[in-house]
């Protein structure tokens, strides 16, 4: 397995992945660390930095365009077709934290989770450099401190990846292999007051190309928690020692910590395991149904496939039989979407979600969707919709020259950021009430 196959096979993975106000217990476990926000992602962002979003979602139909709409619960009328509605800063500027792009020496960063409610965990160094750092950032001052430099590991070109935080401390895993030794995560934590990192073991990999690397990274009290992408979680002690497998969770992955679930087909967690308390939380879903779940909620679409006849321009290498003189007949599997929906993991107070919204992406604090909406010129614009009120507001992205646009780097937690020109935004979902 070379370096570059394993970098490959950990983008590829990542994107394989991707109630009323957030109740404090779920606000709380987001609070301290962070959920599914990668410096693999930042690193693509950096890098690629963009998603191309003109020409729609391909075969997908939408079967209820013009009944689609939102209920909102306050009554608020949703943007109508080409209008906008107003900047993030002018619907929630308390959630809006605006910085420069880069440290004052300047370096570029990545954020990676908030610390507390001023104080923003960023890293250098990825993918511009070789020596990674980890910083605290003062969203009040402007003012970064260096926490630590994240040990280079011998015989890997794999960057520190799932950056956690919790009482205090500072974890995070690189994928190393050393000649004739076995590729491993070594698993790395750091006081968030600073200070020499230190190892808390090696995590044995297998053919990462076909079963992944680890993620879910946590830290629960004296412990670190992390599963296999294939599935499979663990808990090992932040004083070291050897990962031991979490009772019931042979098969699982880690959501918000101690939720563990699996993953069916297309419904991701909708089958919840408490593995502190053994409690069980498993959604009511249809059988048309595709979904994501979060702790409280679940967020999917009702779809009915059918198969159509189409034609194909000839493949050139002539391997092709029964084909004409310039085209081959194929058939397509097409999907109309019969409705967008949020509702309780036990099936209650449903509600229609927009049209733009796509069922891949996790939704802040399982209240904020990431949504497209058409802007003037037919433009495709990204927004942030809130299901509690049906209030959207224009995160301020917009297409490039080749229509692309930025990719808002999110997940379940309460952090949102993404960069536009020489400014970050920090956004912090829970300062919305």
């Amino acid at each position: 397995m070379t370096d570059l196959e394993d970098k490959l096979s950990r983008v590829l993975s990542g994107a394989a992945d991707r109630a009323p106000q957030a109740s404090a217990g779920l606000t709380a476990a987001v609070k301290a660390r962070h959920h599914r926000r990668r410096a693999r992602a930042a690193a693509v962002l950096a890098a690629a930095a963009v998603i191309v979003v003109a020409g729609g979602a391909g075969a997908a139909v939408n079967a209820l365009r013009a009944t689609a709409a939102p209920h909102p619960a306050t009554g608020e009328a949703t943007p109508s077709a080409g209008e906008l509605p107003p900047p993030i800063e002018k619907v929630w500027p308390q959630a809006v934290h605006k910085i420069p792009a880069k440290l004052p020496d300047g370096r570029a960063y990545y954020p990676q989770l908030l610390l507390d409610d001023r104080t923003l965990l960023v890293m250098t160094g990825v993918p511009d450099g070789n020596r990674q750092f980890l910083w605290s950032y003062d969203l009040e001052t402007g003012e970064p401190r260096q926490i630590a430099e994240i040990p280079p590991t011998k015989g890997s070109a794999i960057f520190a990846d799932d950056v956690a935080a919790g009482g205090g401390d500072i974890v995070w895993w690189a994928s190393y292999k050393e000649a004739g030794g076995p590729r491993v995560a070594r698993i790395w934590t750091v006081p968030v007051a600073g200070g020499r990192p230190r190892p808390v073991t090696d995590v044995p990999l297998g053919n990462v190309m076909k079963q992944g690397h680890i993620n879910g990274l946590t830290v629960a009290g004296s412990d670190v928690v992390f599963a296999y992408e294939k599935g499979g979680v663990y808990r090992v002690p932040l004083s070291g020692g050897r990962p031991q497998p979490v009772k019931g969770a042979e098969r699982h992955h880690v959501l918000q910590w101690p939720w563990v679930g699996v993953h069916h087909g297309k419904a991701i967690f909708s089958e919840l395991l408490n593995a502190e308390t053994g409690e069980r939380r498993d959604a009511v879903l249809k059988a048309d149904e595709e979904v994501r779940c979060g702790v409280e909620r679940c967020a999917g679409m009702a779809v009915r496939y059918r198969t159509v006849k189409v034609e194909r321009p000839r493949d050139r290498s002539g391997k092709e039989i029964k084909c004409g003189t310039r085209r081959c007949p194929d058939t397509e599997r097409v999907q109309t979407v019969l409705r967008r929906f949020v509702r309780d993991r036990d099936g209650s107070r449903e509600r229609e979600l927009p049209t733009g919204f796509q069922i891949a992406d996790d939704a802040g604090l399982e209240r904020f969707f990431k949504v497209h909406v058409t802007g003037p010129g037919d433009q495709r614009i990204l927004t942030l919709y809130d299901v509690d009120t049906g209030r959207s507001a224009d995160l301020g992205l917009r297409p490039d020259a080749e229509r692309r646009t930025g990719i808002p780097d999110g997940g379940l937690d309460r952090l949102m950021t993404y960069p536009i020109k020489d400014e970050m935004y920090v956004l912090d979902l829970a300062a919305i009430k």
